[in-house]
């Protein structure tokens, strides 16, 4: 965590600094609500491929699957949030949440709240699967701050990839109550940035992700074992 105003994330490594509104919608990054989270904070994730992987069922990504920055953002983080800590998927230490709360059109990957985990998770076939190397909710100086320092690595089956660096762009999103994410509950709305992957549907068949992310002194390490389940024949 950083110590500013801000909350955690679940990619790779994110710093937060939202203001969350207590079940209003959100108005700024520096709005006063009195639920607003105390710190920041930071998770991790994948960078999208600047190159296609071999293991992606497709050449690249169809711009059809892939997210804006800010749909992409400000969803990661309404799913981030929608788990207290005992489900949450950041604070999974071996996968077993990875499933919770997935949305049906892409599949979202989860960094930590500081240190290095090994997750196993199996992913539906045909899904797109996203997550940040780095990543952070606050305002606009906290990302300048934050970004001048991130840097992350991504590599599926022993093949880099690169991810997108998203400097700051203005997100919304909702939070569950008890989440470790936030620590409030309701919707918020702030600045968005970090180090992400977008990737398009893997092979079936097992895969090896490993991710690193770290800002300052902030760093993530996921190792995940992921299975991409068989496209249904039914």
């Amino acid at each position: 965590m950083s110590s500013r105003t801000g909350w955690i994330g679940v990619a790779a490594a994110a710093v937060v600094a939202v203001a969350g509104c207590g079940g209003g919608g959100g108005g700024g990054s520096r709005a006063a609500e009195s639920d607003r989270p105390s710190e920041p904070q930071r998770t991790s994730a994948a960078p999208s491929p600047s190159a296609p992987s071999p293991s992606a069922s497709s050449p690249s990504a169809p711009a059809a699957i892939r997210l804006s920055p800010a749909d992409l953002q400000g969803r990661w983080w309404t799913w981030a949030a929608s788990e207290e800590t005992s489900t949450n998927p950041v604070a999974d230490e071996d996968g077993r949440s990875c499933h919770r709360n997935q949305p049906d059109d892409v599949w979202f990957l989860a960094g930590t709240f500081g240190g290095q985990v090994e997750r196993t998770c199996t992913v539906p076939s045909g899904r797109p699967v996203a997550f940040p190397l780095i990543n952070l909710v606050g305002d606009a100086a906290d990302c300048a701050d934050f970004m001048e320092t991130a840097s992350g690595t991504a590599s599926l089956d022993g093949r880099d990839i690169s991810p997108d660096r998203y400097l700051g762009t203005t997100i919304t999103g909702t939070a569950a109550p008890g989440n470790p994410v936030t620590d409030s509950s309701g919707r918020f709305s702030g600045t968005g940035c970090g180090l992400w992957v977008q990737l398009p549907p893997l092979k079936a068949g097992k895969h090896t992700l490993k991710i690193r992310g770290r800002s300052a002194d902030f760093t993530v390490a996921v190792d995940y074992a992921l299975t991409v389940a068989a496209p249904s024949t039914v």
